[in-house]
């Protein structure tokens, strides 16, 4: 997941503009009508650009905040899709698109250039909301689906081992140094809201033989066979449940908070301010559990993020069969 993707270089993101489509997309087509949300239809007329970065949760995330506004009544641009994290809030903020699902944990970090994040969600996302609005930014109300890193393991060390948090891992590293391996991406290995932020806030310092570093995909298999006894995740990756990895909590709350709202262009939400009602039930929806088995449709099931995002709607009753 590139969510948390920091600085690229210009040339990166001028090819990933030019590949993704910034000046060009796709109309959803979705043959769809007001159910809980859109009553009356008051995006009628609208046309509307939804985009999104490129990974599953946010495929499926952009296809959402899509299928809403057409719900609703707009005619809606499909630029989802886009290489990084920062060329599609660019495009938001550009007005090359008018919005997209965002984490509050990058905005504040990776955009807004903090060090330190805010432990309360509802703090961050107020912070972050108001260094945007110069920004021409306008950040909705946030939902309970936190994407951040975690570590976790197969069942059978969980028996073995009994740690359920991450001061239960940092003890085990000092009683037990060998028991303690990690596989973990290398952004996780460097940064400071990665693996040596989590040591010095744990107390623990583990030996470089015991980390080993690999793609993200591969950590989860690794991690599910027990080749390392915990492997950095993300918290609402649907590999997760698909494999029953037991996941520590990280009860001294380091790891940043990166909830997911909506950032919409503040331009477009003067001229129509219904979309803050059309997407705010959907966004209370939104938590851990529900974008677990979102992704998992997609990620272990091998299905369409589209496709798994209107069906969602449907089965939630936000929209209807048109």
């Amino acid at each position: 997941m590139r969510r948390r993707t920091g600085l690229v270089a210009a040339g990166a993101m001028l090819a990933a503009s030019a590949g993704c489509g910034l000046t060009s997309g796709s109309p959803m087509v979705d043959d769809v009508e007001p159910g809980s949300i859109g009553q009356g239809k008051p995006l009628k007329g609208a046309d509307l650009t939804v985009t999104s970065k490129e990974f599953t949760e946010q495929l499926i995330l952009g296809a959402i905040m899509g299928i809403a506004f057409e719900a609703a009544g707009a005619s809606v641009l499909d630029r989802t899709g886009i290489q990084g994290s920062i060329g599609a809030r660019e495009a938001v903020k550009s007005g090359d698109a008018d919005g997209m699902y965002e984490y509050t944990g990058t905005a504040w970090i990776t955009y807004q250039g903090n060090s330190d994040p805010i432990t309360d969600p509802g703090k961050q996302w107020e912070a972050v909301r108001e260094a945007d609005l110069k920004n021409g930014l306008t950040w909705l109300p946030p939902s309970a689906l936190n994407n951040t890193y975690a570590l976790a393991m197969n069942q059978a060390n969980f028996k073995k081992y009994g740690t359920k948090t991450l001061s239960d891992v940092a003890a085990l590293s000092k009683s037990d140094p060998k028991a303690v391996t990690l596989c973990v991406e290398s952004e996780f290995a460097n940064r400071a809201d990665g693996l040596p932020g989590m040591e010095k806030a744990y107390g623990m310092k583990l030996p470089a033989g015991n980390i080993t570093q690999m793609d993200t995909g591969i950590i989860y298999t690794q991690a599910a066979k027990g080749s390392c006894t915990y492997g950095e995740v993300f918290t609402t990756d649907g590999r997760i449940r698909s494999m029953n990895l037991a996941v520590m909590a990280d009860n001294k709350k380091f790891f940043p908070n990166y909830n997911v709202a909506p950032e919409i262009n503040s331009k477009a939400l003067k001229k129509y301010p219904a979309i803050a009602t059309v997407l705010d039930p959907i966004t209370k929806r939104l938590n851990n559990d529900v974008a677990q088995e979102l992704n998992a449709r997609v990620d272990v099931d091998g299905e369409d993020p589209h496709a798994v995002a209107l069906d969602w709607m449907k089965d939630e009753g936000f929209v209807k069969e048109g």
